[in-house]
Protein backbone atom coordinates (compact mmCIF):
# COMPACT_ATOMS: atom_id res chain seq x y z
CA UNK A 1 0.00 0.00 0.00
CA UNK A 2 1.03 3.57 -0.69
CA UNK A 3 1.80 5.02 2.77
CA UNK A 4 0.70 8.49 1.62
CA UNK A 5 -2.71 7.37 0.32
CA UNK A 6 -5.97 7.60 2.26
CA UNK A 7 -7.11 4.42 3.97
CA UNK A 8 -10.56 4.19 5.56
CA UNK A 9 -10.92 1.89 8.56
CA UNK A 10 -14.59 1.17 9.25
CA UNK A 11 -15.16 0.25 12.90
CA UNK A 12 -12.08 2.01 14.25
CA UNK A 13 -13.43 2.21 17.80
CA UNK A 14 -13.88 -1.54 18.09
CA UNK A 15 -11.25 -3.91 19.40
CA UNK A 16 -10.10 -5.07 15.96
CA UNK A 17 -10.53 -1.74 14.19
CA UNK A 18 -8.53 0.13 16.81
CA UNK A 19 -5.74 -2.47 16.57
CA UNK A 20 -5.68 -1.99 12.79
CA UNK A 21 -5.45 1.79 13.18
CA UNK A 22 -2.52 1.39 15.58
CA UNK A 23 -0.77 -0.96 13.14
CA UNK A 24 -1.30 1.43 10.22
CA UNK A 25 0.05 4.38 12.18
CA UNK A 26 3.08 2.37 13.29
CA UNK A 27 3.69 1.39 9.66
CA UNK A 28 3.73 5.05 8.64
CA UNK A 29 0.31 5.54 7.06
CA UNK A 30 -0.25 9.26 7.32
CA UNK A 31 -3.88 9.47 6.17
CA UNK A 32 -6.02 7.04 8.16
CA UNK A 33 -9.66 8.10 7.77
CA UNK A 34 -12.19 7.18 10.48
CA UNK A 35 -15.77 7.96 11.43
CA UNK A 36 -17.73 7.09 14.56
CA UNK A 37 -21.14 5.45 14.15
CA UNK A 38 -22.71 8.73 15.23
CA UNK A 39 -20.88 10.53 12.43
CA UNK A 40 -21.56 7.86 9.80
CA UNK A 41 -24.25 5.21 10.13
CA UNK A 42 -23.04 2.41 7.87
CA UNK A 43 -26.60 1.10 7.62
CA UNK A 44 -27.50 4.28 5.70
CA UNK A 45 -26.56 3.72 2.07
CA UNK A 46 -26.93 7.36 1.02
CA UNK A 47 -24.72 8.52 3.89
CA UNK A 48 -22.05 5.96 3.00
CA UNK A 49 -22.05 7.03 -0.65
CA UNK A 50 -21.73 10.68 0.40
CA UNK A 51 -18.80 9.78 2.65
CA UNK A 52 -16.97 8.05 -0.21
CA UNK A 53 -17.61 10.99 -2.51
CA UNK A 54 -16.18 13.39 0.07
CA UNK A 55 -13.12 11.42 1.27
CA UNK A 56 -12.21 9.34 -1.83
CA UNK A 57 -10.13 6.75 0.06
CA UNK A 58 -7.70 4.61 -1.92
CA UNK A 59 -7.99 1.66 0.47
CA UNK A 60 -10.74 0.36 2.78
CA UNK A 61 -10.62 -2.10 5.66
CA UNK A 62 -14.08 -3.15 6.78
CA UNK A 63 -13.86 -4.07 10.47
CA UNK A 64 -17.24 -2.66 11.53
CA UNK A 65 -19.88 -5.10 12.70
CA UNK A 66 -22.56 -5.71 15.27
CA UNK A 67 -20.96 -8.38 17.43
CA UNK A 68 -21.68 -10.34 20.59
CA UNK A 69 -21.45 -13.70 22.30
CA UNK A 70 -23.81 -16.69 22.20
CA UNK A 71 -26.51 -15.07 24.33
CA UNK A 72 -26.60 -11.81 22.39
CA UNK A 73 -26.59 -13.54 18.99
CA UNK A 74 -29.32 -15.97 19.94
CA UNK A 75 -31.57 -13.32 21.53
CA UNK A 76 -31.47 -10.82 18.62
CA UNK A 77 -30.95 -12.78 15.37
CA UNK A 78 -32.94 -10.39 13.17
CA UNK A 79 -30.96 -7.38 14.36
CA UNK A 80 -27.64 -9.18 13.85
CA UNK A 81 -28.55 -10.26 10.33
CA UNK A 82 -30.14 -6.97 9.27
CA UNK A 83 -27.50 -4.62 10.64
CA UNK A 84 -24.52 -6.64 9.44
CA UNK A 85 -26.05 -7.20 5.99
CA UNK A 86 -26.65 -3.50 5.52
CA UNK A 87 -23.20 -2.47 6.76
CA UNK A 88 -21.42 -4.98 4.53
CA UNK A 89 -23.48 -4.15 1.46
CA UNK A 90 -23.20 -0.39 1.85
CA UNK A 91 -19.44 -0.31 2.51
CA UNK A 92 -18.62 -2.77 -0.29
CA UNK A 93 -20.94 -1.25 -2.90
CA UNK A 94 -19.87 2.27 -1.92
CA UNK A 95 -16.24 1.27 -2.42
CA UNK A 96 -17.00 -0.30 -5.79
CA UNK A 97 -18.92 2.76 -6.98
CA UNK A 98 -16.17 5.12 -5.73
CA UNK A 99 -13.40 3.19 -7.46
CA UNK A 100 -11.55 2.13 -4.28
CA UNK A 101 -8.28 0.48 -5.27
CA UNK A 102 -8.40 -2.29 -2.64
CA UNK A 103 -10.84 -3.38 0.08
CA UNK A 104 -10.48 -5.96 2.86
CA UNK A 105 -13.67 -7.37 4.41
CA UNK A 106 -13.30 -9.03 7.82
CA UNK A 107 -15.59 -11.81 8.89
CA UNK A 108 -15.49 -14.58 11.46
CA UNK A 109 -14.87 -18.31 11.72
CA UNK A 110 -18.58 -18.74 12.52
CA UNK A 111 -19.18 -18.70 8.74
CA UNK A 112 -18.18 -22.36 8.64
CA UNK A 113 -20.50 -25.35 9.17
CA UNK A 114 -21.00 -26.44 12.76
CA UNK A 115 -19.45 -29.84 12.09
CA UNK A 116 -16.83 -28.89 9.51
CA UNK A 117 -13.80 -31.14 9.20
CA UNK A 118 -10.89 -29.93 11.34
CA UNK A 119 -8.73 -27.95 10.86
CA UNK A 120 -11.21 -25.93 8.81
CA UNK A 121 -10.05 -25.13 5.29
CA UNK A 122 -11.44 -22.19 3.33
CA UNK A 123 -13.17 -24.66 1.00
CA UNK A 124 -15.48 -25.77 3.84
CA UNK A 125 -17.68 -22.70 3.36
CA UNK A 126 -21.32 -23.60 2.60
CA UNK A 127 -20.73 -27.35 2.88
CA UNK A 128 -23.06 -27.91 5.84
CA UNK A 129 -25.49 -26.31 8.33
CA UNK A 130 -24.33 -23.45 10.55
CA UNK A 131 -24.33 -23.28 14.35
CA UNK A 132 -27.83 -21.98 15.17
CA UNK A 133 -26.76 -19.64 17.99
CA UNK A 134 -24.82 -17.39 15.59
CA UNK A 135 -26.44 -18.27 12.27
CA UNK A 136 -27.70 -14.73 11.65
CA UNK A 137 -24.25 -13.16 12.05
CA UNK A 138 -22.68 -15.90 9.93
CA UNK A 139 -25.14 -15.42 7.06
CA UNK A 140 -24.38 -11.70 6.94
CA UNK A 141 -20.64 -12.36 6.87
CA UNK A 142 -21.03 -14.98 4.14
CA UNK A 143 -22.97 -12.42 2.11
CA UNK A 144 -20.08 -9.96 2.51
CA UNK A 145 -17.58 -12.57 1.30
CA UNK A 146 -19.69 -13.27 -1.75
CA UNK A 147 -20.11 -9.57 -2.52
CA UNK A 148 -16.33 -9.21 -2.58
CA UNK A 149 -15.92 -12.34 -4.70
CA UNK A 150 -18.55 -11.26 -7.22
CA UNK A 151 -17.26 -7.65 -7.33
CA UNK A 152 -13.92 -9.13 -8.40
CA UNK A 153 -15.57 -11.49 -10.87
CA UNK A 154 -18.01 -9.04 -12.46
CA UNK A 155 -16.28 -5.67 -12.10
CA UNK A 156 -12.60 -6.50 -11.63
CA UNK A 157 -12.44 -5.00 -8.13
CA UNK A 158 -9.49 -5.97 -5.95
CA UNK A 159 -11.73 -6.80 -2.98
CA UNK A 160 -10.55 -9.51 -0.56
CA UNK A 161 -11.97 -11.20 2.52
CA UNK A 162 -10.35 -12.63 5.64
CA UNK A 163 -11.89 -14.82 8.33
CA UNK A 164 -10.22 -14.63 11.76
CA UNK A 165 -10.67 -17.16 14.54
CA UNK A 166 -11.90 -16.12 18.01
CA UNK A 167 -10.32 -12.74 18.76
CA UNK A 168 -9.51 -10.92 21.98
CA UNK A 169 -7.44 -7.88 22.89
CA UNK A 170 -7.26 -4.39 24.30
CA UNK A 171 -10.57 -2.54 24.28
CA UNK A 172 -12.65 -5.73 24.28
CA UNK A 173 -16.29 -5.84 25.37
CA UNK A 174 -16.55 -7.04 28.98
CA UNK A 175 -20.35 -7.17 29.21
CA UNK A 176 -21.64 -10.23 31.06
CA UNK A 177 -24.58 -10.45 28.64
CA UNK A 178 -23.13 -9.47 25.25
CA UNK A 179 -19.42 -10.27 25.26
CA UNK A 180 -17.38 -13.18 23.93
CA UNK A 181 -16.07 -15.91 26.19
CA UNK A 182 -12.58 -14.65 27.08
CA UNK A 183 -13.45 -11.11 28.26
CA UNK A 184 -16.53 -12.47 30.03
CA UNK A 185 -14.34 -14.93 31.93
CA UNK A 186 -11.92 -12.16 32.90
CA UNK A 187 -14.66 -9.98 34.33
CA UNK A 188 -16.52 -12.83 36.05
CA UNK A 189 -13.39 -14.11 37.74
CA UNK A 190 -12.16 -10.67 38.73
CA UNK A 191 -15.48 -9.83 40.37
CA UNK A 192 -15.67 -13.29 42.01
CA UNK A 193 -12.17 -12.75 43.42
CA UNK A 194 -13.17 -9.37 44.86
CA UNK A 195 -16.24 -10.94 46.48
CA UNK A 196 -14.18 -13.82 47.85
CA UNK A 197 -16.42 -16.44 46.18
CA UNK A 198 -15.55 -20.07 46.83
CA UNK A 199 -16.92 -21.18 43.45
CA UNK A 200 -17.91 -19.75 40.08
CA UNK A 201 -20.48 -21.21 37.70
CA UNK A 202 -19.79 -20.97 33.96
CA UNK A 203 -21.89 -21.73 30.89
CA UNK A 204 -21.80 -25.08 29.10
CA UNK A 205 -19.76 -28.21 29.62
CA UNK A 206 -16.32 -26.64 29.22
CA UNK A 207 -15.44 -29.18 26.52
CA UNK A 208 -15.72 -27.13 23.28
CA UNK A 209 -12.36 -26.42 21.67
CA UNK A 210 -11.51 -22.89 20.58
CA UNK A 211 -8.66 -21.07 18.87
CA UNK A 212 -7.74 -17.56 20.01
CA UNK A 213 -5.79 -14.76 18.38
CA UNK A 214 -4.84 -11.35 19.76
CA UNK A 215 -6.30 -8.35 17.92
CA UNK A 216 -2.82 -6.91 17.38
CA UNK A 217 -1.83 -10.10 15.56
CA UNK A 218 -4.90 -10.00 13.32
CA UNK A 219 -4.06 -6.35 12.57
CA UNK A 220 -0.59 -7.33 11.35
CA UNK A 221 -2.20 -10.03 9.20
CA UNK A 222 -4.57 -7.47 7.66
CA UNK A 223 -1.72 -5.19 6.63
CA UNK A 224 0.13 -8.11 5.09
CA UNK A 225 -2.98 -9.16 3.14
CA UNK A 226 -3.49 -5.64 1.84
CA UNK A 227 0.07 -5.76 0.52
CA UNK A 228 0.36 -9.35 -0.71
CA UNK A 229 -3.05 -11.01 -1.22
CA UNK A 230 -5.31 -10.53 -4.22
CA UNK A 231 -7.48 -13.59 -4.77
CA UNK A 232 -11.15 -14.45 -5.02
CA UNK A 233 -12.78 -16.01 -1.99
CA UNK A 234 -11.50 -15.63 1.55
CA UNK A 235 -8.46 -16.55 3.60
CA UNK A 236 -8.29 -17.78 7.20
CA UNK A 237 -6.42 -15.95 9.97
CA UNK A 238 -5.66 -17.88 13.15
CA UNK A 239 -3.06 -19.13 15.58
CA UNK A 240 -3.37 -22.76 14.51
CA UNK A 241 -3.60 -23.80 18.18
CA UNK A 242 -6.63 -24.74 20.25
CA UNK A 243 -7.67 -25.44 23.83
CA UNK A 244 -10.89 -26.32 25.64
CA UNK A 245 -13.08 -23.70 27.30
CA UNK A 246 -12.27 -25.39 30.61
CA UNK A 247 -8.53 -24.99 29.94
CA UNK A 248 -9.10 -21.37 28.94
CA UNK A 249 -11.03 -20.74 32.16
CA UNK A 250 -8.17 -22.20 34.18
CA UNK A 251 -5.68 -19.92 32.41
CA UNK A 252 -7.84 -16.88 33.15
CA UNK A 253 -8.25 -17.95 36.78
CA UNK A 254 -4.48 -18.21 37.17
CA UNK A 255 -3.94 -14.77 35.61
CA UNK A 256 -6.69 -13.07 37.60
CA UNK A 257 -5.82 -14.85 40.84
CA UNK A 258 -9.21 -16.47 41.37
CA UNK A 259 -8.68 -19.56 43.51
CA UNK A 260 -12.26 -20.79 43.82
CA UNK A 261 -13.75 -23.86 42.15
CA UNK A 262 -14.90 -23.61 38.52
CA UNK A 263 -18.28 -25.28 37.95
CA UNK A 264 -19.78 -25.73 34.47
CA UNK A 265 -23.51 -25.76 33.78
CA UNK A 266 -24.28 -28.32 31.02
CA UNK A 267 -27.84 -26.99 30.73
CA UNK A 268 -26.45 -23.86 29.05
CA UNK A 269 -25.37 -23.88 25.37
CA UNK A 270 -21.87 -24.80 24.26
CA UNK A 271 -22.00 -23.50 20.69
CA UNK A 272 -19.93 -25.19 18.00
CA UNK A 273 -17.97 -28.13 19.48
CA UNK A 274 -14.70 -27.31 17.73
CA UNK A 275 -13.38 -24.49 15.52
CA UNK A 276 -9.75 -24.84 14.52
CA UNK A 277 -8.72 -22.92 11.40
CA UNK A 278 -6.38 -24.22 8.72
CA UNK A 279 -3.97 -21.28 8.41
CA UNK A 280 -1.52 -22.78 5.93
CA UNK A 281 -2.35 -20.23 3.24
CA UNK A 282 -1.68 -17.09 5.28
CA UNK A 283 1.42 -18.60 6.86
CA UNK A 284 2.58 -19.32 3.32
CA UNK A 285 2.51 -15.55 2.75
CA UNK A 286 5.02 -15.10 5.56
CA UNK A 287 2.72 -14.24 8.47
CA UNK A 288 2.86 -15.73 11.96
CA UNK A 289 1.26 -14.57 15.24
CA UNK A 290 3.62 -13.03 17.80
CA UNK A 291 1.55 -12.89 21.01
CA UNK A 292 1.08 -16.10 22.99
CA UNK A 293 -2.27 -16.72 24.67
CA UNK A 294 -0.77 -16.50 28.17
CA UNK A 295 0.93 -13.20 27.35
CA UNK A 296 -2.21 -11.89 25.69
CA UNK A 297 -4.47 -12.74 28.63
CA UNK A 298 -2.08 -10.99 31.02
CA UNK A 299 -2.11 -7.89 28.82
CA UNK A 300 -5.90 -7.81 28.49
CA UNK A 301 -6.38 -8.27 32.23
CA UNK A 302 -3.96 -5.42 32.91
CA UNK A 303 -5.94 -3.27 30.45
CA UNK A 304 -9.19 -4.23 32.18
CA UNK A 305 -7.80 -3.29 35.59
CA UNK A 306 -6.83 0.13 34.23
CA UNK A 307 -9.92 0.79 32.12
CA UNK A 308 -12.60 -1.34 33.74
CA UNK A 309 -14.79 1.62 34.61
CA UNK A 310 -14.71 2.74 30.98
CA UNK A 311 -14.90 -0.71 29.35
CA UNK A 312 -18.05 -1.55 27.46
CA UNK A 313 -20.40 -3.26 29.91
Amino acid sequence: MDRAAKIYVAGHRGMVGSAIVRALQTAGHAQVVVRTSAELDLRDGAAVRAFYAQERPTYVIMAAARVGGIHHNASAPYDFLYDNLLMAANVIEGARHAGVQKLLFLGSSCIYPKFASQPIQESALLTGPLEVTNEAYAVAKIAGIKLCTFARQQYGCDFISAMPCNLYGLGDNFSLQNSHVLPALIRKMHEAKLRGDARLQLWGTGTPLREFLHADDVASACLLLMDRYAEAGHINIGSGEELSIRELAQKVATTVGFTGALEFDPAMPDGTPRKLMDVARIKGLGWNPRISLDEGIRGVYAWYLQHGADARK
